[in-house]
């Protein structure tokens, strides 16, 4: 037995407008989210990301949803149910302006802050020198976050919104990382620290404790 049309979606209501990729993005949203909450098998999970990837217009979306939410409600983000008094998430918007990015410092620095985008993977290299990364206005590509890197007599410094996790997995050879001041909170975005620090070190830094 087939399921019927939704009454109410079609060229008089806008059904058949080309959609955006900001479009398609949020209905990948709510398939991911309900396969890792068990209301769709991998199988179904699949094919309709491949169907909402391809699709061109809201007819070709609205079915893909049709069976998660009502057909009226407003599409979740990627932000928690239950997220602490005071803390934030940082925006991810999975519009990718590419992969990755190289951050160079060879007896100089080099620094990226303000509002950016950030991508998958970042390369850092530093040698005499030093590289800095503010992230607390930088507007996120994806939810996990890759830095990798040589600190040879040189580091990188890194600053951190409230929201974000970060995951050390740097080796230190006469020299280190140092972690301080985070509150990652459930649905934010994640930083992982990759590499090795000689003679020189990595340092992450987040907000400092509000006073009570």
């Amino acid at each position: 037995m087939s399921t019927p049309e939704p009454s109410d979606v079609g060229p008089k209501f806008g059904g058949d407008m080309r959609v955006s990729d900001s479009d398609r993005d949020q209905v990948m949203t709510v398939l991911s989210s309900a396969y890792a909450e068990g209301r769709l098998t991998k199988d179904e999970h699949d094919e309709r990301l491949a169907a909402a990837t391809s699709a061109r217009t809201f007819d070709d979306l609205v079915p893909l949803t049709r069976d998660l939410v009502p057909l009226h409600a407003p599409i979740r983000t990627n932000v928690p149910a239950h997220q602490p008094p005071g803390v934030n998430v940082p925006q991810i918007d999975r519009h990718s302006t590419g992969d990755s990015m190289n951050l160079i410092a060879v007896f100089g620095g080099s620094s990226r802050k303000g509002v950016w985008r950030v991508r998958r993977k970042i390369n850092s290299f530093a040698m005499f020198g030093g590289s800095d990364l503010d992230f607390t206005e930088a507007i996120f590509e994806h939810d996990v976050i890759e830095i990798t890197g040589f600190w040879m007599f040189g580091g990188l410094d890194i600053k951190i919104p409230e929201g974000v996790e970060v995951d050390d997995e740097v080796v230190g050879i006469f020299g280190g990382s140092d972690v301080k001041n985070t509150r990652p909170v459930p649905g934010g975005p994640k930083i992982v620290l990759k590499g090795i620090a000689l003679f020189g070190g990595v340092s992450v830094k987040g907000p400092k404790t509000r006073r009570t």
